[in-house]
């Protein structure tokens, strides 16, 4: 289901009489608001419902460079930030961390919209940031500079927005907060805290280029837990043991599952070779001795991966230098601080066992 982690079982839950009438409730709204929108006439692509989309909601301060305006609201407080703000509201702010991310989303959506102009599986971009409304005009400002199309906005004045994470059925949140994507995390929501890279390099225009460390990302941290406490030997011999037992999910799993599903959609129109999505695993795992599991394991969920690069231990910098992802997630902080270093936007992904490490290193 949208905005949680944890994946379908075999049945699905029965809804309660209430559960099943708020839905149809909600159903009947939208129906409503169809019909009214249907009668107006615009070139611009309605936002899909969110049912049917791929939600990723983006933090003011991932899609936007807001590092000056970051440093007035904690030196001279809330009421100077917005003021600055409103005095600049007509000077574009530059991009940040998941601009680029957001834009090979849109090119996706267009190609998507080409190929199937009536159909909703697409990927819908939610500003969802704690800013106060009065900045509003300067965001929009910017958004509509670089031609983005963001048309649901969430600004809560102050307040977490975490809460309202489930209710646009999120699929993936972005931030630069780091308290409020372990917050988002609990929660059960698949969630980054994103990282400028330390260099400008050139980004696809024409692919999304997602790239995912394995363990404690797309899978649980169960593995990494026994190189922690056990060491090397013992994680190998584990993984040997367990070769055919697939691994449990990861917060990111069900990310890679929507980007699944869309390519499907290129596939059967033909599009395989000319497709807007590819993926990639980036993993600090040795192939001989602890990959055949990981692979064993998108099998068994019928996922596919695009590439996959096994580095056995060696720095993943390099590799994403020539991968050139939009966005890398990843559970550990030195593998962030390495790839932003070679030029990589890097998301940190706060779950498992080696957060726990690092917060007492």
């Amino acid at each position: 289901a949208p905005g949680t982690m944890s994946g379908a079982g075999p049945e699905e839950p029965q809804l309660s009489d209430a559960a099943d009438a708020r839905l149809q409730e909600a159903e009947q709204d939208w129906a409503a608001a169809k019909a009214f929108y249907d009668n107006l006439v615009s070139k611009r692509p309605r936002p899909p419902k969110p049912q049917n989309a791929i939600t990723v909601a983006v933090s003011s301060r991932a899609l936007f460079d807001l590092v000056e305006e970051r440093r007035i609201y904690e030196e001279q407080g809330v009421e100077k930030y917005v003021e600055y703000q409103q005095q600049n509201e007509n000077v574009t702010l530059k991009p940040g961390p998941a601009f680029y991310f957001v834009k090979a989303l849109q090119h996706v959506n267009a190609r998507l919209l080409e190929l199937y102009p009536d159909d909703e599986e697409r990927f819908d971009i939610v500003l969802m940031t704690n800013n106060h409304a009065q900045v509003g005009v300067r965001l929009i400002n910017s958004i509509n500079h670089y031609g983005l199309t963001i048309e649901r906005f969430c600004m809560t004045g102050g307040k977490s927005p975490i809460g309202y994470l489930t209710a646009y059925l999120t699929n993936l949140y972005l931030s630069a907060d780091s308290e409020k994507v372990q917050e988002a995390i609990e929660a059960g929501i698949a969630s980054a805290t994103m990282f400028t890279a330390n260099k400008d390099v050139a980004y696809s225009d024409t692919q999304l280029r997602v790239a995912f460390d394995g363990d404690a990302v797309l899978f649980s941290d169960e593995s990494e837990q026994i190189v922690k406490e056990q060491g090397l030997d013992k994680f190998f011999e584990h993984e040997q043991l367990n070769e055919n037992k697939p691994l449990a999910q990861g917060p990111l799993k069900g990310f890679l599952e929507d980007l699944g599903k869309l390519q499907k959609k290129f596939y059967a129109k033909n599009e395989r070779l000319n497709c807007p999505i590819r993926t990639f695993l980036v993993t600090a795992r040795s192939a001989a001795s602890s990959g055949a599991r990981v692979l064993k394991t998108l099998r068994s969920w019928g996922l596919e991966i695009d590439e996959a690069l096994f580095l056995a231990g060696a720095p993943k910098g390099p590799i994403l230098v020539k991968i050139h992802p939009h966005i890398f997630f990843d559970d550990q902080m030195f593998h962030i601080e390495g790839a932003q270093k070679l030029g990589t936007i890097a998301a940190h992904v706060p779950y498992g066992i080696a957060q726990k490490y690092h917060k007492s290193a």
